[in-house]
This record gives structure tokens, C-alpha cells and sequence, in this order.
């Protein structure tokens, strides 16, 4: 199924396969709603994201106004990659992307939660519906509390199922 881009939608860039699979159960969390929200094949390492971004996602970004990026990335220890990355996004569209990602690469969050990636990504996704945020705490996830915020109030009245 194809996302409708006239309606609020979001795409999904993932680094490496990683990434793709945390993405992938995200998506597989019953709270959200499938149509709004596609992943894409992995770019090939955060360089290859702002490559790929740049190329074919910005002239679209302005075509189609409802549409939201999420560039998900490791940051491989880096402190500073946020700011990099988000120096090479153009003002207009800063607030429809959104930088996420492991602090160190998901390997280790694997290793560290005892979850798989597809696990993980659905755990993350239901802290986001329930407003738990529990996962997110964590150390290695816990640089992403600006951006994540940032992110939830742009996508949820759109993203999640409506629970009574």
C-alpha cells in the first residue's frame, strides 16, 4: 500500500538494516495506524541518509507539505552529529524532520535490552501511545528526549489509534 502524500504522513529513512527492523516494529504496534507511516529500504550509514535526504526527499518535502521525516540513525558516540545533521536540513523544513537514533548503533541496545530490534521498536512505539516513555529513558536512547518530543506533538493526532 502507498502512503496518500496529500494527508499527514510520514516517511521513515533508516541508516542500515538495524534500524530498518526497529522501524519495521514501530510500525508493527497495534496503536498505530499503518497507512499514515512508511519505511524506507536503509540508506547504507548516516552519510548516505543526508545524501539520500538531500537528493530526493527535500524538493518533495516541498511539493507535499503534510509529509514528516524521521532520519534514523546511529550517532556512533558522537555528540555532535545532531547538530550536524541538522546544519544540512533547510530552514523551511526543520520542523517536518526529525533526527532519532541510538547513541552509540543498535547492536548494543539489542545486547543491553535482551529485546530483538522488531521488539524494541514496538516497545517504543507503545511508550509513545501511552505516554510511558520507559524505554526512551534509557541510556543509550535518552539523547533523543528533545527531538522526540518535538516529533510526538507534530505526529500523534495523526499516527496513533485514538484509546479510550
Amino acid at each position: 500500500m502507498s502512503i496518500n502524500r496529500y494527508i499527514d504522513h510520514i516517511f521513515v529513512l533508516p541508516e542500515d538494516d538495524a534500524n530498518r527492523q526497529i522501524a519495521n516494529g514501530f510500525t508493527n504496534d497495534l496503536n498505530i495506524i499503518n497507512r499514515v507511516i512508511q519505511v524506507l529500504s536503509p540508506a547504507g550509514g548516516w552519510t548516505q541518509v543526508m545524501d539520500i535526504f538531500t537528493k530526493n526527499h527535500v524538493q518533495e518535502m516541498r511539493k507535499f507539505n503534510k509529509e514528516i521525516l524521521v532520519l534514523l540513525i546511529d550517532f556512533d558516540g558522537r555528540k555532535d552529529r545532531l547538530n550536524d545533521i541538522k546544519d544540512q536540513i533547510p530552514g523551511e523544513l526543520i520542523d517536518r524532520v526529525f533526527i532519532l537514533g541510538v547513541q552509540s548503533n543498535p547492536e548494543q541496545l539489542k545486547t543491553s535490552t535482551h529485546k530483538s530490534f522488531e521488539a524494541i521498536g514496538e516497545t517504543l512505539a507503545q511508550d509513545c501511545s501511552e505516554n510511558n516513555n520507559q524505554l526512551w529513558q534509557h541510556p543509550l536512547l535518552i539523547h533523543n528526549q528533545p527531538e522526540l518530543e518535538r516529533m510526538i506533538q507534530s505526529v500523534k493526532p495523526f499516527l496513533f489509534r485514538q484509546t479510550s
